[in-house]
């Protein structure tokens, strides 16, 4: 009873956070005209602004305290994992001063944080006042600096929020909170997406058929999504035995699993979030320059679907050698009197890890580019929502995975916890 309580308040916090992120989307900022973005957006639906807004679950649309989300945030944290590759200080302060010196690094990634809002806040304050409604009516009621700094310290205030209610719900909640907080925007959208589909397929720009069968193959990419979620390599591990004093230990048999997907959502997120900044600058400006870029950055366009699939092979292979060093892992196993049979012990294991562990993330490099690239295809061709691409999907399962799997570990640690308070009782 005790756990369930536990994990009841853990679930009503979490609940709790989400709700009013939810609330801040739906709140607009000082000085638009709200009819005017509606009828743009809607406009702009199935561009670049879909696939943002999908992200920024739906403050963009609205122009909200939340339209730049949790991406300036994940970019920050992008820029300093690639900073403890670059610099040495950074990667000592990670590896070496434990607890502290990862405090300091998610106190220069808030900082970043703000940094990179401020940019973006003021890109999208200057790209909205150039901006009007398909009736000609202008978007901002006042344009000037005033709007502009109003803006800025509205996004910027609003994305630390989101930042701070997402560490909440990791520290005080189940699950990671920024995870979390990308999965809620997507699932608040899938019933207007659904909403369309029926819209179109009654207008007669959609099937019914080829609504059930786009239904068909979303449900086989959940499924595949799942298996390969779960798919593991299993490095059989032996220890050898060895006496100590009058007792024998080891001379077990277990084994090393070794994820498919090691990475899991990170990639297509981080890979999304680095394309849609140049992108979503160029669409809000002005300036024919910069526009031209952002058309090469089209969801739709050959330039962004090879960029996009060269980031998330980036990714895939850099957060995989961050989270897991098989040099570390075969020094363990050496101390510890394991081996992997018919593999010696130390540089010999090493290699023969890292050598399993990059097919394994080249498989799901693969896996996750042709997962992520399909929504392209659906909605160039199909005019699908968002909301059914392969990214979306990829993200809702893994998210949803990764959630149901703390709740059975939170259950468990639980039960054991109150087992050994119970032996002691005996004892005693």
């Amino acid at each position: 009873m005790a756990a369930q309580s536990d994990l009841g308040k853990k679930l009503g916090w979490t609940l709790l956070l989400l709700c009013c992120y939810r609330i801040g989307v739906h709140i607009p900022i000082p000085g638009v005209d709200a009819a005017a973005i509606a009828s743009f957006f809607e406009s702009m639906s199935g561009t670049l602004f879909g696939l943002f807004d999908m992200f920024s679950g739906g403050g963009l649309s609205n122009v909200s305290v939340f339209a730049l989300g949790i991406m300036p945030y994940i970019s920050a944290s992008i820029i300093m994992q690639l900073m403890q590759v670059a610099s040495p200080a950074i990667k000592r302060m990670a590896k070496e001063e434990g607890q502290a010196g990862r405090r300091k690094i998610t106190q220069y990634t808030r900082y970043l944080t703000v940094a990179i809002t401020l940019v973006q806040g003021l890109g999208i304050a200057v790209g909205l006042e150039s901006m009007t409604s398909p009736s000609q009516a202008p978007i901002v009621l006042e344009p000037g600096w005033t709007f502009r700094l109003v803006t800025i310290m509205t996004f910027t205030a609003g994305t630390v929020l989101i930042m701070w209610l997402g560490e909440q719900i990791t520290e005080k909640g189940i699950g990671n909170g920024i995870s979390l907080i990308i999965f809620s925007g997507i699932v608040v959208g899938i019933p207007r997406a659904i909403i369309q589909s029926v819209a179109l397929i009654q207008a007669g720009d959609m099937s019914i058929f080829l609504a059930a069968l786009i239904l068909v193959f979303m449900l086989a990419v959940t499924v595949g999504i799942v298996f390969v979620e779960r798919a593991q390599r299993r490095i059989p591990i032996h220890y050898a035995k060895r006496q100590v004093g009058r007792k024998m230990f080891g001379g077990q048999n277990t084994h090393l699993p070794l994820r498919l997907n090691t990475a899991g959502v990170i990639p297509p997120i981080f890979a999304s979030s680095l394309l849609l900044f140049p992108a979503t600058i160029g669409q809000f400006s002005s300036n024919e320059m910069l526009q031209r870029v952002a058309a090469y950055f089209a969801p739709a366009s050959v330039m962004y679907n090879v960029i996009f699939v060269a980031l998330i092979f980036f990714f895939c292979y850099f957060y995989t050698a961050i989270i897991f060093d098989p040099k570390d892992m075969a020094e363990n196993l050496k101390k510890a009197g394991g081996f992997i049979p018919g593999i010696r012990p130390g540089e010999r294991t090493q290699e023969y890890i890292d050598t399993v562990l990059s097919r394994l993330t080249l498989s799901g490099s693969v896996y996750i580019s042709i997962v992520s690239v399909m929504p392209m295809l659906l909605i160039t061709k199909f005019n699908v929502p968002f909301y059914f691409g392969g990214t979306s999907l990829l993200i809702l399962v893994g998210v949803a995975m990764d959630f149901m799997s703390q709740i059975e570990s939170h259950l468990i640690s639980s039960q054991y916890q109150s087992l050994m308070k119970k032996a002691q009782g005996k004892g005693r």
